[in-house]
């Protein structure tokens, strides 16, 4: 048997570009390459695809892609050589990556890939309509406001925190990595978070400030789903919440706890809401859980991410390297469960005989 063929995607028009270039990075190191054959293809800001020969060359000087859009037999084709993939890893965040728009070109043309297929990139991407499935099932969320671009205007301080109190966090609805997220205590602070938001998102989310500890549990499968122990972001006292800056430009700025250090009942309800969340929002493969939990000990889930990170300091890995799921076995057994999906899609028919 040959090696499996791994298209690795990675850049991407979205605000998480860099973040998802350090994660193709660190897959690209720690792949098995006795079992995989890995052919990189880099999407540039503007989102023009490419292949490139290693990542540390410059997306933009790669040789332009085409795709030939075959469903018997997709190729992606450069000027001078022609790929076809046995799956593909879209290591991607954000726009155009993690939010069901790259899956569904791949589930189009019939190429398996990693993670969670259009519903599940779409809903756990959109932070308004994950938040309305959580509540429905009984899953705690932060109380919350939304609004479109054309309620601007109407958009009021006083109204906001008498909803919601005095400290609140406004976010884009469809982003990730704390990108156009300001914790605010102040009217002054208001307007230029509301608009800051705005500039990557035309709806935004409103939420109060839970103030409590910030921890993350890591879903790994589908039939039957591995749910890691719980672990937790201790941030500096110089920091409000987990920001872009906290997460990947301060060194300093937390300690990683893995586990948690806390009450074994609590770190079960931890564990319940992470896969209650997983289920509901129809995610695959894998999933990074978000959660609060308050001196109260109530718990509370922030968001779901589809893609989380692969760098060397993301919490996903080091969640099931803890659950003895090393690396390269991770990476291994995503492909082999997004071939599996993949091969039970094909028994599904898309034929119907009729009389029309």
């Amino acid at each position: 048997m040959g090696k499996t063929r791994v298209g690795i995607i990675y850049g991407g028009r979205s605000v998480e570009h860099e973040i998802s270039i350090l994660s193709a990075r660190n897959i690209v190191h720690n792949i098995d390459k006795d079992k995989f054959e890995t052919t990189l293809i880099g999407i540039d800001k503007s989102g023009k695809w490419f292949l490139t020969n290693a990542m540390e060359q410059r997306i933009s000087e790669g040789e332009p892609l085409e795709l030939l859009l075959d469903t018997t037999s997709p190729e992606f084709r450069t000027a001078s050589s022609k790929h076809i993939f046995d799956v593909v890893f879209p290591v991607l965040h954000g726009t155009d990556g993690e939010d069901g728009a790259v899956q569904g070109l791949l589930q189009t043309l019939g190429i398996a890939y990693v993670g969670s297929d259009v519903l599940g990139s779409a809903v756990a991407m959109d932070k308004l309509v994950s938040k309305q499935l959580l509540e429905a099932n009984n899953v705690p969320v932060a109380a919350y406001l939304h609004y479109f671009i054309q309620d601007r205007k109407r958009i009021s301080y006083p109204e906001v925190t008498d909803k919601l109190g005095h400290s609140i966090i406004v976010k884009p609805v469809n982003l990730g990595s704390s990108v156009g997220v300001t914790k605010v205590n102040s009217v002054e602070d208001f307007e230029t978070a509301i608009d800051d938001a705005f500039q990557y998102d035309n709806s935004i989310l409103i939420e109060e400030f839970i103030e409590g500890r910030e921890v993350e549990c890591a879903v790994l499968g589908n039939e039957n789903p591995i749910v890691s122990i719980a672990g937790e972001i201790k941030l500096s006292d110089k920091y409000d919440f987990y920001s872009y800056t906290a997460k990947y430009e301060d060194p300093d700025s937390a300690d990683i706890v893995i586990p948690a250090a806390m009450d074994k009942e609590v770190h079960n309800r931890i564990k319940e809401y992470s896969l209650r969340a997983y289920q509901v929002l129809h995610c695959s493969d894998l999933s990074r859980v978000d959660l609060f939990v308050t001196k109260e000990n109530k718990v509370f889930v922030n968001e779901v991410n589809t893609l989380p990170g692969f760098t060397n300091i993301s919490m996903y890995p080091s969640l099931l390297q803890y659950e003895n799921v090393p690396y390269q076995e991770l990476i291994t057994r995503l492909i082999q469960m997004a071939l599996d999906r993949n091969a039970s899609n094909d028994r599904i028919t898309t034929n119907y005989d009729s009389e029309l």
